[in-house]
């Protein structure tokens, strides 16, 4: 099923020497070397930031009330349900980020509205509702007499949902961090990061951040009420933070750092003592200790998240994180336990009845993978489709076409009965913007939502075959001559000598890590494996599982010692006889209490070196043909810095100053300087790119298309000429753009002529094209809606996804 994958190493970027002394007083027992480079590497590169990610005491977290008049808003809504005694509900979301964050609300609002009584909770089930609110949930809640809801990681886009439940009397506080409405909710308060800018150390901040945040608010607004410390909660937002896999940048850094260490506290205690005996069992039963950052990534969360992907119903997972019941929090414990070892075994059967369907396809004229089956649970599709995009290479879309139950149509005239639609859920790989890729398919979907790298969707059954051929079609006009390739990314070189205590206690001070911020992979040249052996899995109550895991031993010349290993997932016989190549992270068992290494990657060694290019040996990290001069303050100093950084004062570059809006103006320039390097006759003349652009600030769309109009009328009103050159400066909007501009200008009534280089307007108003107009104005703020979206992410993508991009071009060697 996987192909040949193609292995990348970070360039490197040699700290300034300062900054390595600084870092060794972080670690006492090594030199220091690696964990700086990685964290200049990361955007880390003066001394405040240095301290204050390492240490969460040197941090200052923000206020709550940093979300300005919108948290004043909850509280006081708070505050009039305090005083009236209203009933409360919290609606949350079945995955571990909304199971946490309800919880987070549930002890938070808890001390202040009594539980069961005052305050109640509504979890959605996974399998029967979507995301978010619906007016049946609703009607529910209403019929108890609740008077306020409080979402969390829920409910920002609910616009019609929150209007019904003000119809019945309730109002809605909004907790959330997903994409904003266009407009702001008819809602009492709503909290949400996302209108901060991106800078803002409160940008990334998950559900269950969120949720505490205004918990945080209320413990400050009434001081003298709460029996519990608020740090109390710090576990569950640790565990929703790390489970959701957001950026651990600012605030979400400092709370997880926080939170981890109280998971770390209570797991310590005797289970009776603990103040949470079911995150406590839960560890015990996947044999981590809360100590590390890995034991919820790998242990709470999937455990967590299993619940609604095989019996829909989440709501007890609330139960099993807050009780204080020991007896009952073991045995939701083991429910939750055997979920996913259930969720195990489906995930494997699915993963090979996939397998079976790719050997039918042809892997070299395929671009996006889209398979489906009737039997397939629609739970656990999403992470077979990660595990294939990250195998092949290839976006990756599953879909169940699994009808409802014939007692639902035994009734129904045949004519009545729903048109059968297919659900299932894609990931993306590679750095291809999967939401763009799906949402140009949007006439032949029923529903969509997501982002550039993971989505849900659903359509008709019968227009799978049309949206398969769209979709494919669509991502290799993109791509041109690029093949999508399946990718590791490596950050360090080490020998088998450098593995052990000292090189974990320096690589622990990037911890946690996260999006942005990943467990660095270390590269191991020339090495071989010793004493490997597989075994089934067994769950909690001895069983075996359909889950497979080797361990090893693995050597290489820098030493007498073994270092021991495994790998998930595989069998023994998997790994390749003789002098190998491999890809792993470095990490502390507390189970068996060593230090072992997690196998990624492996493969033969090939001349011990990586990236060949043209039959040379020419590892990536000896040839950064990629300089990152984004956003600095001087961009327009790219040529003078092209000589400093370890660079050979010898290389040229060349600079791109202008945003990206996709990977296609990018690889205009990649392969302008790969075809000039290709013909250069040694590495000295190389030729760089500087990517050099700032983070774009932009104009609200709608400010834009007011601009557009505004010059149009003025150069209709004075009869003056002007280039196009000229208005795409003026107006701040690509070309592609621009002519979607254009024709909604014509459908006002302008007419646009164009003579040689110039464009020449005039007005001719009229009122019989008004919807036209509309519908012409609505495509073009779209239009720049998504332009400034990529932009964003063009600013903001790692220089690794673009090192990868390259890597791909160059792997084409002479066929640019």
């Amino acid at each position: 099923m996987a192909e040949q994958q193609q292995w990348t190493i970070t360039a490197t970027e040699q700290p300034l020497e300062w900054f390595i002394q600084a870092v060794k007083q972080h670690t006492p027992l090594s030199s220091g070397i690696y964990a700086a480079q990685l964290l200049w590497q990361r955007g880390i590169k003066d001394n405040q930031q240095l301290t204050a990610f390492i240490n969460y005491k040197d941090y200052q977290p923000a206020s709550p009330f940093e979300f300005g008049q919108e948290m004043q808003l909850a509280i006081a809504r708070l505050q009039q349900a305090y005083n009236a005694k209203e009933k409360i509900a919290i609606w949350g979301d079945f995955d571990a980020d909304g199971i946490t964050a309800t919880s987070v609300l549930w002890d938070g609002l808890g001390q202040f509205f009594k539980q069961n009584t005052q305050l109640i909770y509504y979890i959605p089930n996974r399998l029967k509702e979507s995301h978010g609110l619906n007016n049946q949930g609703i009607d529910n809640l209403a019929k108890q007499g609740c008077k306020l809801i409080v979402t969390c990681d829920t409910g920002s886009t609910n616009i019609e949902e929150i209007i019904y439940a003000k119809q019945l009397g309730i109002d809605v506080i909004v907790t959330d961090h997903h994409t904003l409405p266009t407009e702001r909710p008819p809602v009492a308060a709503i909290i949400n990061p996302r209108y901060f800018s991106r800078e803002h150390q409160l940008f990334n901040l998950s559900g269950v951040a969120v949720a505490y945040k205004l918990v945080e608010a209320l413990y400050q607004s009434l001081p003298n009420v709460a029996k519990h410390p608020l740090e109390d909660l710090l576990d569950l937002v640790a565990v929703g933070l790390i489970a959701d896999l957001v950026q651990l940048s600012g605030d979400c850094r400092y709370l997880a750092q926080l939170g981890i260490q109280r998971l770390q506290e209570d797991f310590k205690q005797p289970p009776t003592a603990r103040r949470r005996p079911g995150v406590g069992r839960l560890l015990e039963l996947c044999q981590k200790s809360g100590d590390r950052p890995t034991d919820i990534s790998f242990g709470l969360g999937p455990r967590i998240n299993a619940v609604s992907r095989i019996q829909g119903d989440a709501s007890f997972c609330v139960e099993l994180l807050t009780s204080r019941d020991v007896k009952r929090c073991n045995e939701l414990a083991e429910v939750t336990e055997l979920a996913n070892t259930r969720r195990k075994s489906l995930q494997k059967d699915v993963q090979a009845q996939v397998a079976q369907k790719l050997t039918q396809l042809d892997l070299s004229t395929t671009s996006v993978i889209v398979l489906e089956d009737a039997q397939w649970p629609a739970g656990v599709l999403g992470l077979v489709a990660g595990q294939v995009a990250q195998e092949t290479g290839r976006p990756t879309i599953l879909l169940s076409t699994e009808l409802a139950g014939e007692e639902d149509f035994a009734l129904t005239p045949y004519s009545l009965l729903p048109a059968p639609l297919a659900r299932g859920s894609a990931r993306s790989v590679n750095s291809v913007d999967l939401y763009q890729l799906v949402k140009d398919q949007a006439h032949l979907l029923h529903r969509f939502g997501g982002h550039p790298f993971a989505a849900g969707l659903s359509l008709l059954v019968e227009n799978i075959p049309l949206f398969t051929a769209a979709i494919n079609q669509q991502l290799r006009q993109s791509l041109g001559s690029t093949t999508l390739t399946p990718t590791v990314q490596a950050d360090l070189t080490v020998t088998v000598a450098d593995l052990g205590k000292e090189l974990f206690l320096e690589l622990k001070v990037l911890e946690p890590c996260g999006m942005g911020n990943p467990v660095p992979k270390l590269l191991i040249q020339n090495c071989w494996f010793e004493n490997a052996w597989h075994r089934n899995q067994q769950d909690w109550q001895g069983k075996k599982v359909q889950y497979i895991k080797t361990e090893f031993d693995i050597r290489d010349d820098s030493g007498r010692s073994a270092f021991p290993g495994l790998w998930w997932g595989h069998y023994k016989d998997e790994l390749p006889i003789g002098r190998c190549d491999c890809i792993a992270e470095l990490d502390y068992n507390t189970f068996k209490k060593r230090y072992e290494i997690r196998l990624i990657a492996v493969r033969p060694s090939v001349n011990s070196a990586l990236n060949t290019r043209n039959g040379l040996n020419a590892p990536l990290s000896l040839t950064p043909l990629i300089l990152d001069l984004r956003n600095q303050e001087h961009s327009q100093q790219a040529t003078a810095n092209t000589t400093q950084d370890g660079l050979n004062a010898s290389l040229t570059a060349l600079i791109l100053e202008d945003c990206p809006t996709s990977w296609d103006n990018l690889r205009v320039w990649l392969r302008r300087c790969l075809t000039i390097s290709g013909s250069a006759s040694s590495h000295e003349n190389q030729q760089q790119l500087a990517i050099a652009w700032s983070k774009p600030k932009h104009q609200p769309p709608h400010q834009i298309w007011l601009t557009l109009v505004g010059i149009a009328k003025y150069l209709s009103r004075t009869n003056q000429p002007v280039t196009r050159v000229q208005l795409l400066e003026k107006i701040g909007i690509s070309d592609q753009t621009l002519l979607v501009g254009i024709k909604a200008l014509k459908s006002l009534g302008f007419t646009v002529k164009r003579q040689d280089n110039y464009l020449q307007f005039t007005w001719h108003p009229t009122d019989s094209a008004e919807n036209f107009a509309d519908a012409a104005v609505a495509r073009f703020l779209a239009a720049v809606r998504e332009e400034q979206f990529q932009q964003q992410y063009f600013a903001e993508v790692p220089l690794s996804t673009i090192v990868a991009i390259a890597n791909s071009e160059n792997y084409m060697g002479t066929n640019l």
